[in-house]
């Protein structure tokens, strides 16, 4: 690991070598990877429930640090970052504000999935003025039909997939399809795409509290999205298990000019299941 935020010119690295760094956030080592070229405003990733760097889809990396500065992080406690993970979804969203001014910037483009896409959203109603697009994926609203059902689901499809000698995700991103078996099967082995410098599992701790916070923020009461006033663009499969599809359909309605994308016979997972359709259309988004 390296440490020290670099701002080196563009160097055509791919997620699967980029190197892990590390930044002084308050007193706690956040560990983050970054590609693509060092210039313009940069593209922060937020990741799912139970997910450290070597969970971000390496085609969806890659594809967007094909044009775009690409950051992925470890929010506190997970992975390899330093602290304790938040309970709340607020608390993750100052923890990820906090690292983002750590690094310099005044002003970033969000893309978060799932648990991410809580994150992402209470970010952009309480520093609106830090961010400039946000893309939304797999995620909905605070207070979002069946989101507090997350927790169950996923303790449901973990056992299931120690039963079968599959990862959680092969049943809880994906639809029971042939395409969308094929589709599973096809993410999950780009996940083990990079061999050295793999970060660490997320611990149980940080993943019980990343389940009560999911859970508390599908309990909590609706918030006023109508105040999102920048670019937003949202995408689902329409079959998402884990935060039901509805869910997408909602924040494109309540968030002013939204862009909606929906894929067929697709899961929480759509964005990864269709990378190749998803990357152009989130590229043409970020420049537009």
């Amino acid at each position: 690991m390296t440490h020290g935020f670099k701002r080196s010119p563009h160097l055509r690295a791919s997620f699967q070598d980029t190197p892990t760094h590390s930044v002084d956030v308050g007193g706690t080592a956040f560990v983050y990877r970054q590609l693509g070229p060092r210039t313009g405003v940069p593209v922060i990733l937020l990741n799912h429930l139970g997910a450290q760097l070597d969970n971000f889809d390496p085609r969806i990396v890659d594809g967007l640090a094909a044009a775009r500065w690409v950051i992925a992080f470890d929010n506190r406690g997970v992975g390899a970052s330093g602290g304790k993970t938040p309970s709340r979804v607020a608390g993750m969203a100052r923890d990820a504000v906090a690292f983002v001014r750590a690094l310099g910037f005044d002003q970033v483009d969000l893309f978060g999935f799932s648990l991410g896409g809580f994150v992402a959203q209470e970010i952009v109603l309480t520093e609106p003025r830090l961010v400039r697009k946000l893309i939304l994926a797999g995620t909905g609203p605070a207070g979002g039909q069946g989101i507090d059902k997350m927790t169950p689901l996923t303790i449901v499809d973990m056992i299931k997939g120690a039963l079968t000698f599959r990862d959680p995700k092969y049943y809880l991103f994906f639809t029971r399809t042939v395409n969308g078996r094929r589709a599973a099967k096809a993410f999950l082995q780009r996940l083990t795409e990079r061999k050295a410098d793999r970060d660490r599992p997320i611990s149980l701790s940080a993943f019980g509290a990343q389940l009560r916070a999911v859970k508390a923020y599908g309990l909590q009461a609706p918030q006023d999205l109508s105040a999102i006033r920048i670019p937003a663009l949202i995408a689902n499969g329409d079959h998402d298990r884990m935060v039901p599809s509805v869910n997408t359909h909602d924040l494109a309605r309540r968030i002013p000019g939204a862009q909606l994308v929906i894929y067929a016979d697709a899961g929480h997972g759509g964005v990864f299941q269709n990378h190749a359709d998803f990357v152009p259309k989130a590229l043409a988004f970020l420049e537009a």
